[in-house]
């Protein structure tokens, strides 16, 4: 029978049916969606559906739907949809729902790295109201922002976020994709302000768990920002944004594929370097970033060589790293200022912004930042 998502969403055996592809669009209620030929054999059908959430979203809420159903048809998809928490949908409104639907329609074709397929895509429509009907990775699992990962983990992380960088390295094509952010003066105006205000409340709302140290940086960082937006600007790629361990799936040993990548909300025309620092700088524990940090360096910047990369030298790849570190700071004092507060938020939020800005020390950071 149909199920009913928090959202308020139903999901209903003959609209999965035909977002899937199974049905023609005169056999199904299809709400706009676009469906391709398919043999509408009997087993082609799906009998019922259960609904579970999944993952833990700060912006979209996610579902599991386990199908009972016929011959070639999945045993379990994933749907992700707008957040029925109000504060995360209204997090998710501006662009976030756009990119996400957009990487999937336009990027995810044209680019190496490992995703989910995606069946479906409709919206976000004048309600912000958008649905995303994609491969169930199980049984690889979500990584732990927490716990961070072993360096073998990060090595199949950076490998598979070369094959997002390589393959649209410095394509000026990307530029005329409308939904497909690009930091202006206004922007950097807009995001300068912003941090520099949410700086001063993260910094009080978390007063009694960051050090000293930490929060200076933070309040340096800050007014600078919208400098460091703008600056670096070339080589140019396609940038995740939020290339962290709760948004990387990771398999089984020998489980093809090894690491997948979520959760595209946060896509953006910009340094490549942005991706890998906020990867390596929030994912490892520090001691053990300091000890495989430029063995991991080395590995992404291989796999950038084998996507067809030419005109770019390690040494140029470490010093985007360099500066990239404060992807780190920005994405976590904005994110947390704007969601819900939870213990587990609280807990990864602080855990983020001690190790981006431990890293940010490490590698003298503050010094390649310009303003």
């Amino acid at each position: 029978g149909a199920a009913t998502c928090p959202a308020g969403s139903i999901i209903t055996p003959q609209w999965l049916a035909a977002a899937l592809g199974l049905v023609g669009p005169n056999e199904a209620a299809t709400d706009g969606l676009n469906q391709r030929p398919n043999d509408h054999s009997k087993n082609t059908r799906i009998d019922s559906l259960s609904v579970s959430p999944v993952g833990t979203g700060q912006m979209a809420d996610s579902f599991r739907v386990d199908l009972q159903a016929g011959e070639g048809v999945p045993s379990s998809v994933i749907i992700k949809m707008q957040a029925a928490d109000e504060l995360a949908r209204q997090a998710g409104a501006g662009s976030a729902y756009r990119s996400e639907v957009g990487f999937y329609v336009d990027l995810a074709p044209t680019v190496a790295i490992r995703t989910p397929k995606c069946f479906c895509a409709v919206g976000p429509d004048d309600q912000s109201r958008f649905v995303l009907v994609l491969e169930d990775m199980a049984p690889a699992q979500q990584g732990d922002q927490l716990a961070g990962c072993t360096p073998a983990a990060a090595s199949q992380a950076v490998s598979n976020l070369a094959g997002l960088h390589g393959p649209r390295w410095c394509d000026a094509s990307l530029l005329d994709l409308p939904w497909l952010r690009r930091a202006s003066s206004v922007d950097a105006e807009f995001f300068q302000t912003t941090l520099s205000d949410r700086t001063e409340i993260f910094v009080e709302h978390y007063k009694d768990r960051i050090s000293v140290e930490d929060r200076e940086i933070l309040l340096a960082f800050a007014p600078r920002s919208g400098a460091w937006l703008l600056a670096r600007n070339t080589p140019y790629t396609l940038v995740h944004g939020d290339y962290r361990l709760d948004n990387l799936l990771f398999g089984a040993p020998g489980q093809v594929p090894a690491v997948a990548a979520v959760d595209w909300q946060t896509l953006e025309v910009g340094n490549p370097g942005r991706d890998l620092a906020y990867f390596l700088g929030n994912s490892l524990m520090p001691a053990e970033r300091r000890a495989h940090e430029q063995a991991l360096i080395a590995t992404y910047h291989d796999a950038l060589m084998t996507h067809g990369v030419t005109d770019y030298s390690l040494e140029s790849c470490l010093a985007d790293y360099r500066f990239g570190q404060f992807q780190g700071p920005f994405i976590t004092v904005l994110a947390a200022a704007s969601l819900t507060h939870t213990p587990r938020g609280d807990e990864m939020f602080v855990a983020m912004c001690t190790r981006a800005c431990e890293a940010i020390r490490d590698l003298d950071s503050m010094q390649m930042l310009p303003g």
